[in-house]
């Protein structure tokens, strides 16, 4: 992804002049050993960039507010190698507004029991300096991340590659244009929700265009495009007979091959990497556009069914922060409880799940739909492989955004399914069925969410808490009374905070 390649973190070290250049000289080499060390970690997925020891307050401000308008900074990474007076911080940390990672290490791993003396102490002072740190983005109630370990252990460095990922998810939804074909669902409540304020709280913008716009689009694209992209799909699919060459559905795959590539140029000259679609809003349409949905999401790009954007903007957000894994991330919607032991749910949508979630190669289908008054629509048929995965929503919740995320094992299902000719997947919500669906229901949980094998939940609490947003999780600890009082106490807490 290409926004992996343009973007890195900065490494500032905290120290003082009070030790004598000699000191600042040493703190600014080791400095420079841990920075190049990190940058040979296999573990982080960006570059990190040493922008040196910082001694006094104006060195501190200038760093930070050069790292707040320089784009390919999406993070910062402190480090107290000796004890840095925090009053120093106060402003540069004030004006700072994007990711902050604190480091709590040492250049050396232990003690050098035999040798250690005044001089190594004073050189020597994480301890320290750090809680001197601590206490002031603490004052200045600054969310950040902290990462406490030997800077060359491998726990350290894949801490601190999650928490990369997680600043490229967010420097992305600062640039984000998601694009609506069509509106929300009629009367669908959960899925709607305030767009200015999730422009100005999570940085994505939700452009509105009609239908037909979407239709003009499709006349540009020539019959050689889209026999090049029918025979690329012959290539990734296993194809049913009736929509083989001369099969009696051929046409539904060629006109959905329509419909992709007009999407992706649309998206293209908008800008845009997420989008939203509805099956109110077909005109011109000769299906609902469910295979593009799939295929783009393979991609990378965030999508969200029947105008669901704060979902789409999510989808894009997971598929950003696990790119180049394995385990797949999808839209996904609640369908089929299965009240057996400790419960299912059988997953699903109409047709638009990402086949990167699949546990075998996809087939390519047509076969009627009975909503949306159009054709008979082509799509991707699988089932999702075995795993453990997370799935999140966000909900407007009036005052303030929130966050829901459940830890959810997905598993195979106990029967083929012949007449569901629909991607799916199968899954217990932890600790199971009747705890995970009540504390998400309780919490206001929309049907749509964004699901991901490769996520963890420590990069769910990172981002909510770069976003500055209420976190409900639901996991195999949850416990229901619990969770209605912490629900309770969020209201008070973002009604006195003035949300």
């Amino acid at each position: 992804m290409d926004i992996y390649k343009s973007s890195e973190i900065w490494f500032v070290t905290g120290a003082q002049l009070l030790y004598g250049d000699d000191i600042v000289q040493k703190v600014n080499a080791q400095s420079q050993t841990i920075v190049d060390g990190l940058n040979q970690s296999q573990a982080l997925p960006l570059r990190i960039i040493y922008k040196g020891t910082v001694n006094t307050a104006e060195e501190i401000t200038d760093i930070f507010n050069q790292a707040n308008i320089d784009k390919k900074c999406v993070g910062v990474i402190t480090w107290m190698h000796t004890f840095s007076p925090a009053k120093m911080w106060v402003h540069g940390l004030k004006s700072f507004y994007k990711p902050l990672l604190h480091l709590h290490t040492q250049y050396d791993r232990e003690i050098p029991w035999a040798s250690i003396d005044m001089n190594y102490m004073n050189l020597n002072q994480s301890a320290h300096g750090d809680r001197e740190f601590g206490f002031i983005v603490s004052r200045l109630r600054k969310n950040r991340k902290i990462v406490a370990g030997y800077w060359n252990d491998l726990q350290t460095q894949s801490k601190i590659g999650l928490w990369m990922r997680v600043c490229v998810g967010w420097a992305d939804q600062q640039s984000l244009r998601l694009i609506r074909f069509g509106d929300n669902m009629n009367n669908v409540a959960v899925t709607d929700g305030d767009k200015v304020e999730a422009e100005r709280r999570l940085g994505y913008h939700v452009d509105y265009f009609s239908i037909g716009d979407l239709v003009d689009t499709m006349q540009t694209i020539s019959e050689q495009e889209i026999k090049d992209l029918v025979a690329l799909y012959e290539e990734q699919y296993v194809f049913e007979d009736n929509v083989k060459v001369n099969g009696k559905d051929r046409l539904q795959v060629i006109e959905a091959a329509r419909e992709e590539l007009a999407i992706r140029k649309f998206l293209a000259e908008k800008k845009a990497n997420a989008f939203t679609t509805s099956f109110d809003a077909l005109h011109g349409m000769n299906q609902l556009p469910g295979l593009a949905a799939q295929r783009l999401m393979a991609d990378g790009y965030g999508f969200g069914a029947e105008g669901d954007w704060k979902t789409a903007a999510l989808v894009r957000l997971f598929k950003v922060m696990t790119a180049g894994l394995s385990g797949g991330s999808s839209f996904i919607e609640d369908y089929v409880l299965h009240f057996k032991e400790d419960g299912a749910i059988l997953q699903a949508h109409m047709l638009e799940i990402c086949p990167s979630i699949s546990r075998n190669k996809p087939r390519m289908e047509v076969h009627p739909l009975s909503i949306g008054g159009k054709a008979d629509p082509a799509r991707l048929v699988f089932t999702a492989h075995e795993g453990k995965g997370l799935t999140a929503t966000i909900v407007d919740m009036g005052n303030r955004f929130r966050m829901i995320v459940s830890k959810v094992d997905c598993l195979s299902p106990e029967e083929d399914l012949p007449k569901l000719p629909v991607a799916r997947a199968f899954w217990k919500p932890e600790p199971d069925l009747e705890t995970g669906t009540s504390a998400w229901i309780l919490a206001g949980g929309t049907h749509h969410s964004a699901f991901s094998f490769d996520l963890t939940l420590e990069q769910i609490i990172d981002y909510a808490e770069i976003a500055d947003m209420e976190l409900v999780i639901i996991d195999e600890n949850t416990d229901l009374y619990k969770i209605k009082e912490s629900l309770k106490l969020n209201e008070v807490y973002y009604a006195l905070r003035g949300f």
